[in-house]
Formats: C-alpha cells, structure tokens, sequence
C-alpha cells in the first residue's frame, strides 16, 4: 500500500494532467520555471528539456503560444485527435516529471495519471467552456478566465505541500 506522501505526489500527478487538458503547455512551463525549487528535487530536473535554459525557455514560449493562440478563431478544438494527443502526451511528461520528487520514483504511475487526467481535462473543459459559451459571454472572456484557472492551478499543484 502507498505511503500518504506518494499517493500525495500521485493525486499531483493526476491534478497536473487534468491542467494539461485545459492548456497543455502550462503545467510544463511551471514545471520549467520551479527547476531550482529544493521541494521539488527529483530526476526530472536532469532530463534535458528541464535542465538546460534553452528547453526550459521553449517551455515557456511554447505556453504564452498557447494562451495566445488559444484565442484566435481557427484554433482547432481541443478534443480535436490531433489536440488530444498532445494534450495527453504533455500532461504524461508533466506526471512523470512530479513522479520523480518523492522518495520512490512514481514516474510511470504518474505519467499515466498525468496522461489519464488530460484527457478528462480536455473533455470536462471542452463542455465547461461549450456551456458558459452559451450563456452568452464572449469566448475569449472564457478563455481568459480558463487561462488564470489553468495557470493559478499548475502553480498550486505545483509548488504547494
């Protein structure tokens, strides 16, 4: 049975997938942006695109694209095939990468997770969004605020105990 700190890394690793389905490139960008943070010392940090400044600079690049580009209207829907798969493999990279700050390595179970919770990210959010569109607001008045739920959420799950 798991000991209460590695179901707590699990229960991150799942929390930071699901963030993956709002905006995939977020919980990695944090990720990138905390490389330095002791509470988080784990493997991860060597893996190449977290530990040197130019994968962790894409990282962060590539989310500001995606809250940017999240607004335009030929932005194609995210439970799109082509969404979903990167939605999922980032919200497994992201899982595994929490996985590895325990005191066992958890990061298949948190890849999984982290790939699982995307694609209920993705689904929960696509019909979220689709029904506070309808309410008449502006969709990129949602967009915004899915941002700062998005953005609020991977920084909580991620630096906080």
């Amino acid at each position: 049975m798991s000991t209460n700190n590695e179901q707590h890394t699990l229960v991150r690793t799942l929390a930071l997938g699901i963030l993956s389905g709002g905006r995939s490139a977020t919980p990695l960008a944090v990720l990138a942006l905390n490389h330095d943070r002791s509470a988080l010392k784990g493997s991860w940090q060597q893996w190449k695109v977290f530990a040197t400044p130019l994968g962790r600079g894409l990282l962060v690049a590539s989310a500001v694209g995606e809250l940017i580009g999240d607004k335009l209207p030929k932005t194609p829907n995210r439970i799109s095939p082509t969404g979903l798969i990167g939605r999922v493999a980032s919200g497994a990279l992201a899982g595994a990468a929490l996985g590895t700050t325990g005191k066992r390595d958890l990061r298949i179970e948190g890849a999984i997770l982290g790939g699982v919770g995307a694609i209920v990210g993705s689904f929960v959010g696509w019909a979220a969004r689709k029904a506070v569109g309808a309410t008449g607001l502006p969709d990129p008045v949602v967009a915004l605020a899915e941002d700062a739920a998005t953005v609020a959420g991977s920084v909580k799950v991620i630096t906080g105990d």
